[in-house]
């Protein structure tokens, strides 16, 4: 564990029986607990489910009732109120050969310790693992994964647990690239995706970051100490003891070896921009900024870049520049309200962003060796977020048992040779044609 305020790693002294040794499992984190679900020992998938009590120090394995999920391994699992959202994932069932990829919707109460198999409308995203599965204002997000075709995908789908509708998200500007084994981390309406993997030699090591709201994906450019590409690494919201801030640890790089690093990102820098994709044309913000720059040098003013050096929730930005040789500072003040990050408008220039990598101390990592199948799995768990809504006690009623089970295998486009990807795209197509 580590001390969040003093950064430096400890090992306590732990009671009970922990869980056996595994991989790609999820960890959620529900008040002082952790509740560590499934993943794979290598040689088989895992349902069981364990306990540990933070304050205690204490691992307990907890007896499960209702309808519990098959075995499965890289899912994702979130937290809405006091009730964890399984979903997807790569396993095995009853009777079959082969393993399953599943698109199914599990709910666990963690105060009574029961399974619920969720009953839903709309339609399911795609069967997948590697995908990540965020909590926002009562919904879970679910963003890319793998395939069982083996194909990549960057769709998002969101699932209104007060109704349990599923809709897929209609994206724009800066489209995501697919992956799977990312992070992701949501901060108030903005969600954090880095890094993950498209194929053994392709990691990622870059920033996009979606604005729930709008839909619109932006990139960011980090300006210094960007972390090295890697996938299934663990990150966690620093809310409310460091808030607009999250820290990921850990991982793999492309060949296969853990890492141990842990770096801070920090929102509250973030400038308010984009990259300068204009598809042919020009935002009419910069067209704007054209013609008051050209109306400047009419009338014999100076005209000149200055970049950012702070951001303020006040309403303003501190700005740096140079003329003439001279060091020039100053205030610039903003005419409407400023977030800690905004996303909205694509029609600025870039995102420019600070990571800090931490020094820890008394470092400690498990360097075993890993084979070349943990690169289509993740750390599911590190979707979780920090301080999620709860929602009514109606509501989770209708998450009623389902008396059948799905195949899960299904809903993946039977018919055609549209790839999922592209069914999804013709979906939402579809959908914001239908006369509302």
């Amino acid at each position: 564990m580590v001390v969040a305020g003093r950064q430096i790693w400890s090992e306590p002294m732990m009671r009970g029986v922990p869980p056996s040794p595994r991989d790609s499992h999820s960890c959620t984190t529900v008040g002082d607990n952790l509740f560590v679900y499934g993943g794979t020992d290598g040689k088989y998938y895992l349902n069981d489910l364990h306990v540990l009590d933070t304050s205690s120090h204490t691992w307990k394995c907890l007896e499960v009732r209702g309808e519990e999920p098959d075995a499965r391994e890289a899912h994702s699992a979130t937290l809405v109120g006091k009730h964890i959202f399984v979903f997807g994932g790569r396993g095995k069932v009853p009777g079959l050969d082969d393993e399953v990829y599943f698109n199914d919707l599990y709910i666990l109460n963690t105060e009574t310790i029961t399974w619920q198999r969720a009953v839903t409308t709309g339609t399911r995203p795609f069967a997948r693992d590697g995908h990540t599965c965020s909590t926002w204002n009562n919904k879970i997000i679910v963003v890319g994964g793998e395939h069982f075709e083996g194909e990549y995908l960057s769709d998002v789908h969101i699932l209104d647990t007060d109704t349990f509708a599923w809709k897929q998200l209609k994206t724009s500007w800066q489209q995501l690239t697919p992956r799977a084994g990312h992070i992701t981390v949501a901060i108030e309406r903005n969600l954090f995706v880095f890094g993950g993997f498209r194929d053994p030699q392709s990691l990622y090591n870059d920033l996009y970051v979606l604005d729930v709201e709008t839909g619109v994906w932006s990139k960011i450019v980090a300006m210094e100490d960007r972390p090295p590409a890697r996938f299934s690494a663990a990150a966690v919201c620093l809310g409310p003891y460091k808030a607009g801030s999250f820290f990921f640890f850990g991982g793999c790089n492309k060949n296969l070896k853990p890492l141990d690093d842990i770096y801070y990102f920090h929102t509250d820098g973030v400038v308010e921009a984009r990259s300068a994709q204009t598809r042919g044309r020009l935002p009419l913000r910069k067209l704007k900024c054209k013609e008051q720059q050209k109306e400047a040098v009419e009338q014999g003013k100076t005209v000149f870049q200055a970049r950012v050096t702070e951001n303020s929730p006040l309403g303003y930005y501190t700005i740096e520049t140079i003329i003439d040789g001279k060091v020039l500072r100053g205030v610039l003040l903003s005419n409407r309200h400023h977030s800690s990050v905004q996303t909205a408008d694509p029609s600025s220039t870039s995102r420019q962003v600070c990571w800090k990598r931490s020094g820890m101390l008394d470092a400690d990592c498990d360097h075993r060796a890993k084979t070349q199948r943990t690169l289509s799995k993740d750390t599911a768990g590190s979707s979780q977020q920090a301080g999620p809504v709860d929602p009514s006690d109606d509501a989770y009623k209708k998450a009623n048992v389902e008396p059948l089970r799905n195949e899960m295998s299904t809903d993946v486009g039977a018919g055609g040779d549209s790839s999922p990807q592209k069914q999804d795209e013709e979906r939402v197509a579809a959908e914001d044609a239908e006369p509302k």
